[in-house]
């Protein structure tokens, strides 16, 4: 009796269940469009800045030693003390050394001897004319041993071999030194020849050149900028970083306050010109100091990722060298949402 009414709900649920199901079809479509902005690419040449970091240290840092070995009887300065070209550092016990020197001094008389006899042997004719020559040649060798120990005496004592400071003292009292086993590591601060020693991957390598003008930082200048120029860059890798070095010299008017050792910031502007391409920082995505990707669009429907380098990032703009050479179009809201393929449409901008 009630099966027409129960007939006719269900007709009903079964229509509402449909124009729901065709509601959800249509926000799902909805969804699967991707609303963004875009913006029109344009480069503009430009020269490229390469920024590098490095320890801050002069180009005459050397290395003292001892000429012989011998116990160390006396250092006279510490890590950190200023010095003076010709500044006594460190000294030898010299009672082996002396030895030496004074057992050369006897050979060398025994030789003279030996020759003046021979001479007058030579004239009587006693002596051969090879027995003369033989006394000569030993008085010579004598003579040259003499020359030599006196030498090594003189350098069992180490003195500074320009003004400047002592970075590193690698020996004490009472130790026994072997020739040539640096003690000191000393440099010529006090002309203020100081220098930014970077490395440079082979790109960067490529792009500068000898002159470059360069903007230094350092956390120790307390936010002072220092000029200074590219004035060497090496020839060969270092197998130890896998980098190459380089060298910027700091403008020795500007270089009071620093320390060898410092680590510095040097902004290089290349004399070599480009084409770049501007964009905002928020275009940028999974992106790190020299690489990053964007989201560009050929036909304004599809998103396709692409990787791009990095020139230069400067107050939330970023400058890209690299990457979209054939883009139209750099999608710069809504990227966060997009895969590679995804389908876009573009948000009209507001007249």
């Amino acid at each position: 009796m009630h099966q027409p009414q129960y007939r006719l709900l269900f007709i009903a649920f079964l229509a509402m269940m449909s124009c729901k199901e065709q509601e959800k079809e249509k926000v799902v479509q909805n969804t699967d469009t991707i609303p963004v902005k875009t913006l029109e690419l344009q480069s503009s040449p430009g020269q490229k800045n390469i920024e590098l970091t490095g320890q801050f240290t002069t180009e005459d840092e050397v290395l003292l030693s001892f000429k012989t070995g011998g116990l160390v009887q006396r250092i006279y300065v510490k890590e950190g003390d200023a010095v003076r070209k010709g500044q006594l550092l460190a000294s030898l016990q010299l009672t082996e050394i002396s030895a030496q020197v004074q057992q050369a001094v006897i050979a060398y008389e025994k030789a003279q001897r030996d020759h003046q006899r021979a001479e007058r042997l030579y004239k009587d004719s006693v002596a051969t004319l090879e027995q003369y020559q033989n006394s000569k040649t030993g008085m010579e060798i004598a003579q040259q041993q003499l020359q030599a120990a006196r030498y090594n005496l003189q350098h069992s004592e180490i003195r500074s071999a320009s003004d400047g400071f002592v970075l590193r003292k690698m020996g004490s009292e009472g130790q026994l030194a072997r020739p040539g086993e640096p003690i000191f590591l000393i440099n010529g601060a006090q002309k203020g020849n100081w220098v930014l020693k970077a490395s440079a991957s082979d790109r960067d390598w490529a792009l500068l050149q000898k002159g470059d003008a360069a903007i230094i930082t350092s956390d120790a200048l307390l936010g002072k900028e220092l000029n200074g120029q590219l004035v060497r860059k090496s020839e060969g890798l270092d197998p130890a970083t896998g980098t190459f070095s380089v060298l910027i010299q700091v403008n020795g008017k500007e270089s009071k306050g620093l320390a060898s050792g410092l680590i510095g910031k040097a902004k290089l502007k290349t004399q070599s010109t480009s084409n770049f391409w501007q964009l905002p920082y928020d275009a940028l995505l999974d992106g790190d100091a020299e690489e990053a990707f964007v989201f560009i669009t050929e036909d304004g429907k599809t998103a396709k990722k692409q990787k791009v380098r990095i020139a230069s990032i400067s107050h939330g703009t970023v400058w890209i060298s690299e990457g979209l050479e054939n883009a139209k179009e750099v999608i710069v809201q809504g990227n966060a949402y997009l895969e590679d393929g995804s389908k876009i449409s573009k948000i009209e901008k507001k007249q």
